[in-house]
């Protein structure tokens, strides 16, 4: 995702990166700081920035990442950031979070249990700064307790509509997992629903982890699919289980997960690829990579970013050395991989000349440009 994301280029150079900023949100008690502590020391070499209302729940050593814990982290105690500042104060401690020197690679704003997260969405969305990009709002859910939640807070319903990405968490501590998930699955707008027991997310469902080989002193994401800690775990659900009873493999990480890579050396037709988009499933968080549109477009590549339902294109030059094609990764949770492999392998064509208005849809997701859709928060 923020390796895959960039914004305006210089002199015809390739494009910076944008940093993914993920809204973190659910309510009090559903296990937002046990995912995002899992995600610290989880992110295989990747350095994440956080901006969290209660500081004194994260383990401090976690986020010491570019070697200055203040340049890693924002902390603010005065309430719901909803609540507590506007766009453009969010900015400024975004703009602390992305500038090069912290070395960041994704921004994790862990919202209040009690934080309206249609308003933090919004807040990223209209964020200003050039060196992001929204990442998605992941919605916590406690298994638990889910339906007195519900009965307590009969606005979870539309918070989970509104949700990218959710964890189900807690599952081992109910006595009917498959109804849960099929509930919460019911109350969501294609979202991705993933189980988690302590909030046990694979880290590539939020960004891209950087190769194992940059790191230092810490398991390797394989290391993690092959071991997911059965030996000396303090929470009590290791022994080979994933806490809803099932053993082997199926307690591991990677099973929480379905991706695949397209790559495709014929250029795709713009328009078929906006009617894959605007039918992509339910399920589908992520698409990330780039497309060649061939002469529809034969000065650009087109970067791909897609979260939930958001979606943004970034046109950037080919250049000389690169080969032209198609590379995608889509992501997701029970997804039909080989019926998205043969959908985009559709959206392929040899076609000599450029349709004269065929671009339009693509370029109604390109930041800045005339036709760009109203920032909705799960837009796209």
């Amino acid at each position: 995702m923020g390796n895959n994301s960039v914004h305006e280029t210089d002199g015809g150079r390739r494009p910076q990166q944008q940093i993914p900023v993920v809204v973190l949100a659910g309510f009090l008690g559903s296990g937002k700081t046990t995912l995002l502590n899992h995600l610290l020391h989880r992110s295989a070499g990747s350095r994440i920035g956080a901006i969290v209302n209660d500081f004194g729940a994260i383990e401090i050593d976690a986020l010491a990442v570019a070697g200055a814990l203040g340049d890693s982290t924002v902390s603010l105690g005065n309430g719901c950031l909803c609540c507590a500042v506007d766009a453009g104060e969010l900015d400024v401690y975004l703009g602390k979070l992305a500038a090069p020197e912290t070395g960041v690679d994704v921004i994790v704003i862990e919202a209040s249990g009690l934080a309206e997260p249609q308003e933090l969405v919004r807040m990223v969305l209209a964020s200003e700064h050039p060196g992001i990009v929204y990442g998605g709002l992941v919605e916590v859910v406690d298994a638990a307790e889910f339906d007195e939640t519900r009965a307590r807070h009969p606005e979870i319903d539309r918070h989970l509509a509104l949700a990218d990405l959710v964890v189900v968490n807690k599952l081992d501590r109910t006595a009917d997992p498959e109804r849960v998930l099929a509930l919460v699955g019911s109350l969501t707008d294609r979202a991705a629903v993933v189980p988690a027991t302590y909030g046990r997310v694979d880290p590539e469902f939020l960004f891209d982890c950087r190769p194992s080989e940059e790191r230092i002193g810490q398991l390797s994401f394989d290391d993690l699919h092959d071991h997911d800690h059965d030996h000396g775990d303090s929470h009590g659900d290791g022994h080979g289980t994933d806490g809803l009873g099932r053993s082997g493999h199926a307690g591991h990480l990677h099973t929480g997960y379905d991706s695949l890579s397209f790559v495709s050396d014929v250029p795709l037709d713009p328009r078929r690829l906006m009617r894959f988009l605007d039918s992509r499933p339910e399920g589908l968080y992520r698409i990330k990579g780039h497309v060649d549109l061939g002469p529809n477009d034969l000065r650009n590549r087109y970067t791909m970013h897609a979260v939930g339902r958001f979606l943004r294109f970034y046109p950037e030059p080919w250049a000389p050395a690169d080969e032209r094609r198609t590379q995608l990764v889509l992501i997701g949770s029970g997804i039909d991989t080989e019926a998205l492999g043969t959908e985009l392998k559709g959206c392929e064509s040899d076609a000599p000349h450029a349709d004269e208005h065929g671009m339009w849809g693509v370029l109604r997701y390109v930041q800045g440009s005339e036709d760009e859709p109203d920032p909705e928060p799960c837009g796209g």
